[in-house]
């Protein structure tokens, strides 16, 4: 079996490569991989094994349609994480959002049904439904994304749909909640938080700290898009959830603890401009069809993380170097 994984180098994509890899996924041992990034500041070569009889890596965009139409063919599965992913980002700039999200995801398409892939996992975000003051989201929710970067994913994940529709491809796409774990960048909220903390510095924490979110292992959500590659049905969607809300200052909170740090250490910041207050997704469906749940308790994952963080300081230190400051407060990662 041989897999094409986009955005391979950025935090999510890595990891399915590194466990693809290693056989942790059922069914793809033996598999080779063709990483393809085009290694912006979210994708980090030191986040994948060297390259060998299995692991091929290639740098390119994922807009260059002439890439993959040399690229695509021979591949029996596509997995597409690449995006571009941070929500304050997207508000200072959403071009760049537009044309990897939208565009990028359409030349994929495209190339994957010239090229006959037999199946593509769309990977995308609960932010695409927008804010949910009660209750769950389920697959049907009509999308109504608040962020720049959201409306680029929603406009990605209907993209994938028509692909689907209209020529038959078979995609089929996930909504997960926000993932958290080892080699993700430090301008998402828990590392950004952590690495923070292990400086002695303070953290920025937007508004009132009130915002629900749910929270994700990336193992968890590894194994859920391959689970949806392995045994989903053509053209669905599936969330995958991580379970009970928690507030953005519950969180901050475990993290002062794990870190040996007090609410001194919080700095209050203005919230950003079209904050979503809570996202909750029904994954319901998932577990039901495919058998799939998540693993990895949250305070056992966020420890985990904490200890990592703290044990690789050369990882993290040059690329806190190069982030500003406040950084996404409450981001959602559902691509890198």
């Amino acid at each position: 079996m041989r897999i094409l994984v986009t955005g391979a180098a950025g935090f999510i994509g890595s990891h399915y490569v590194r466990m693809l890899l290693s056989g942790a996924l059922p069914g793809a041992e033996g598999a080779r991989v063709t990483v393809l990034d085009l290694f912006t500041y979210a994708g980090n070569r030191a986040n994948l094994p060297e390259e060998g009889p299995r692991l091929e890596i290639v740098r390119g965009d994922v807009c260059d349609a002439d890439l993959l139409a040399g690229l695509l063919p021979g591949h029996d599965a596509v997995v597409h994480f690449a995006a571009e992913s941070h929500v304050d980002r997207s508000i200072g700039g959403a071009h760049a959002f537009v044309r990897t999200n939208v565009l990028g995801t359409q030349t994929l398409m495209e190339a994957a049904l010239a090229a006959g892939v037999g199946r593509v996992v769309h990977v995308s975000t609960d932010e695409v439904y927008g804010s949910i003051a009660e209750g769950a989201w389920d697959e049907e929710e009509p999308l109504d994304p608040n962020s720049p970067y959201a409306a680029s994913k929603a406009g990605s994940d209907l993209v994938a749909r028509a692909y689907a529709r209209t020529h038959g491809l078979d995609v089929r796409v996930t909504r997960c909640s926000n993932n958290y774990g080892p080699y993700q960048h430090p301008e998402k909220l828990i590392p950004r938080f952590i690495t923070s903390l292990l400086e002695g510095g303070r953290v920025p924490l937007y508004g009132d700290g009130g915002n629900v979110r749910e929270w994700l292992h990336v193992d968890d959500h590894c194994r859920a898009v391959h689970r949806v590659l392995a045994a989903g049905r053509a053209g669905e969607v599936y969330n995958v959830g991580g379970g009970s809300g928690t507030t953005n200052l519950a969180v901050t909170r475990r993290l002062l603890a794990l870190c040996g740090a007090d609410e001194s250490a919080i700095e209050w910041v203005p919230d950003r401009a079209g904050h979503d207050r809570r996202y909750a997704v029904d994954d319901t469906k998932i577990r039901r069809e495919l058998g799939y749940r998540p693993l990895v308790p949250f305070d056992e994952g966020l420890a985990r993380t904490v200890a990592w963080y703290a044990e690789n300081p050369g990882w993290w230190r040059p690329l806190r170097q190069g982030a500003g400051a406040p950084l996404e407060a409450a981001a959602g990662e559902g691509a890198r």
